[in-house]
């Protein structure tokens, strides 16, 4: 037990100006930090004087343990602006004083003492090649008070308490976006609340795709044609707007928070690789929902190994190419009606540089025939969540493609094409991820407030509203690390570091909400009737889908290794 000094001091509020001035001066070291670590990891993984990728491989702890680093620290860099901005609009109060400094205090201590990859793996500056003279940085007294008084049980208590009284806000603190933002935001909080979540649990227990009123009611809202140019009738709007939507779309439901990808990816496809008669032709159709897309892109024996696909596509003599293939795990594959298809089209190639990417039409099926469409098959696979569109595996024997479909009409320009839509795929993830963590709170919360254990409310228990705090304070963290990357896409910066870097934090906040959500619900949150189990399911796939963490990690790790 402590002294009751130390609790005493542990107790007082760190003075709002003290406490950005403070976290100001704490990210220096941190900094500095991950300046040394990317210096000692590229040195352990440089040969003949470059940096090698199967070095990279070789030393994979320390490679994907400085992508987490580096994550952590710009997680950190934007909190701090995010505050800053807030403070200059007289808007930072004690809610979000609160989730700045415990957002610190736990970081910078899991910097010192180990970052958590995943449950089971934890990568500490040692794994990066630093020694003691280095973690001494972290010495800095703003960051070692911050790591002291930052993240403690007094201020999650606070936290949780303040969080009662302010129930009816959308967000645990203000969230920094412009006001246009936010009523973005409050539609479609409103219609995931009346629309969505009175249903959600029913259409995943019982495996039902996600009604058609519903997709027809986010198109006449503009779902499908958000960021698509006006010109081809879309709304034109930002990556920012995106991010909002798929955030409060997929807090009702991860399946309709993901509707929209499927036309973002296609959309932004076409968008950077089609023809301007592509363009012309597809983009008013989905934008306007009259088309639903699906990504055609993983094969059964490649997983993120996309340079590697076996399915190829040959042209015959009229111009039109024949498709012979399997592919897996696509998503909403029967209902749509056009596929964005990744095939080998270069014979002798074996890499990335034989592929093409197809606008490959087919006919939306029905539960009797979900594929009716010549030279393609296809069947279910049945999976723990994210149900609402369904995953198949197809089957191609000499499907037909119209030669004028080729994307761009250009071969073997397929995964540069695919490469270029990564980014707004990335950072479109990471919205779902804080979307389905904040709906992990959301249950979780009412669950704590309601449940009566040894005659008090679970939400009175230290270690239950302790885990309700850091849910608020890991969405939030994630939540700008995601608004960054959406704004340098916007602002036309390269942004694939940013978004790896959102989706690789926005995954494991979301199972470890959702993880502690079903345990604050004991045993209940073992049942099928309560709705945290769906959570659960639906967060897990997020480390997996648009990159595993462990791929994502390499990417970030490349990039900042140069």
């Amino acid at each position: 037990m402590a002294h009751d000094g130390q609790d005493l001091a542990m107790a007082q509020p760190i003075i709002l100006g003290d406490l950005l001035a403070l976290t100001g001066v704490a990210l220096v070291p941190a900094e500095a930090l991950l300046e040394r670590a990317t210096g000692a990891v590229r040195a352990l993984v440089t040969v003949d004087g470059r940096v090698s990728g199967a070095a990279i491989e070789t030393n994979q702890t320390a490679a994907h343990g400085l992508a987490w680093l580096a994550t952590y620290v710009e997680a950190l860099r934007q909190m701090q602006l995010w505050a800053v901005r807030l403070d200059e609009k007289g808007e930072f109060g004690e809610v979000e004083q609160l989730i700045l400094q415990i957002a610190f205090g736990e970081y910078l201590s899991q910097i010192a003492g180990g970052i958590q990859m995943n449950q089971g793996e934890m990568v500490r500056l040692q794994d990066l090649g630093l020694g003691p003279d280095d973690a001494h940085l972290l010495m800095d007294p703003a960051a070692t008070m911050l790591m002291q008084a930052g993240n403690t049980q007094v201020a999650r208590s606070r936290l949780v308490e303040l969080m009662q009284e302010r129930s009816a806000e959308i967000t645990v603190g203000r969230s920094g976006l412009e006001e246009e933002l936010e009523m973005i935001r409050a539609q479609f909080r409103r219609f995931s609340v009346e629309k969505v979540e009175p249903h959600a649990h029913e259409w995943h227990l019982k495996d039902e795709l996600i009604p058609m009123e519903i997709i027809e009611e986010l198109a006449e809202m503009g779902v499908f044609g958000l960021t698509i140019p006006e010109e081809f009738g879309g709304f034109g709007l930002s990556k920012a707007s995106m991010v909002v939507v798929s955030e409060e779309l997929s807090r009702g439901y991860i399946g309709v928070g993901s509707l929209g990808t499927r036309s973002e990816i296609a959309a932004e496809l076409i968008l950077c690789g089609g023809t301007e008669e592509q363009k012309a032709h597809w983009l008013p159709k989905l934008a306007s929902a009259e088309i639903l897309p699906t990504a055609v892109f993983t094969e059964p024996n490649t997983g993120s190994d996309l340079g590697s696909l076996r399915t190829r596509a040959v042209k015959d003599e009229n111009g039109d190419w024949k498709v012979t293939g399997n592919k897996t795990w696509i998503t909403h594959a029967a209902r749509t009606h056009v596929m964005t298809l990744l095939a080998r089209t270069v014979p002798d190639t074996t890499d990335h540089r034989g592929l093409s990417m197809f606008l490959a039409e087919k006919t939306p099926g029905t539960d009797e025939a979900p594929f009716p469409t010549p030279g393609m098959t296809g069947g279910e696979i049945e999976v723990l969540g994210y149900r609402g569109m369904k995953e198949y595996e197809l089957g191609f024997d000499n499907f037909r493609v119209k030669g004028e479909n080729l994307l761009g009409g250009e071969e073997g320009k397929g995964f540069k094409q695919l490469m270029e839509t990564f980014e707004s795929a990335r950072i479109q993830t990471a919205a779902r991820a804080v979307g389905v963590a904040q709906s992990a709170l959301d249950v979780a919360m009412k669950y704590a407030q309601d449940r009566k254990q040894f005659g008090r409310a679970l939400i009175e228990f230290p270690r239950v509203s302790g885990k309700l705090a850091m849910m608020a304070v890991e969405i939030m963290v994630a939540r700008q690390l995601t608004y960054f990357s959406a704004w340098e896409k916007d602002h036309g910066r390269r942004c694939d570091l940013e978004a790896g870097m959102a989706k690789l934090l926005g995954a494991r906040v979301a199972w470890a909400a959702a993880d502690n959500g079903l345990q604050i619900h004991g045993g209940n949150g073992f049942a099928l009737e309560y709705t945290i189990s769906r959570i659960l399911c639906d967060a897990r796939i997020l480390n997996i889908f648009e990159g595993a963490a462990e791929i994502q990690a390499q990417v970030i790790a490349r990039r900042l290794l140069g």
